[in-house]
């Protein structure tokens, strides 16, 4: 059974950083490409960052040269490293298995002074 736990989420001022995690159970992390999404507030659920298998990444405009994705495939755990924060990027993130349809709970995060 595929499970995904995010953490890390919290409050943080314009221009902060914060890390999140997600961990991930139930399947081969090596073997699969990992997403992040984010929900905001009123708005539709939309993707934001993308690592292959082979550690290959890929970024929605609005997060690239801000947020980093990585993964520590002995750990069973993907990372977003979140920098330059905006008030825009306040949402709850979610990790997902891209090939598998389980969603974890999300993580909120809130960009404000």
């Amino acid at each position: 059974q595929v499970q995904l736990v995010e953490s890390g989420g919290g409050l943080v001022q314009p221009g902060g950083s914060l890390r999140l995690s997600c961990a991930a159970s139930g399947f081969i992390l090596s073997n699969n490409p990992m997403a992040w999404y984010r929900q905001a507030p009123g708005k539709q659920r939309e993707w934001v960052a993308l690592i292959s298998s082979l550690g290959a990444t890929n970024y929605a405009d609005s997060v690239k040269d801000r947020f980093t994705i990585s993964r520590d495939n002995a750990k069973n755990t993907v990372f977003l490293q979140m920098n330059s924060l905006k008030s825009e990027d306040t949402a709850v993130y979610y990790c997902k298995a891209v090939r598998f349809e389980s969603w974890g709970q999300g993580t909120q995060v809130t960009v404000s002074s």
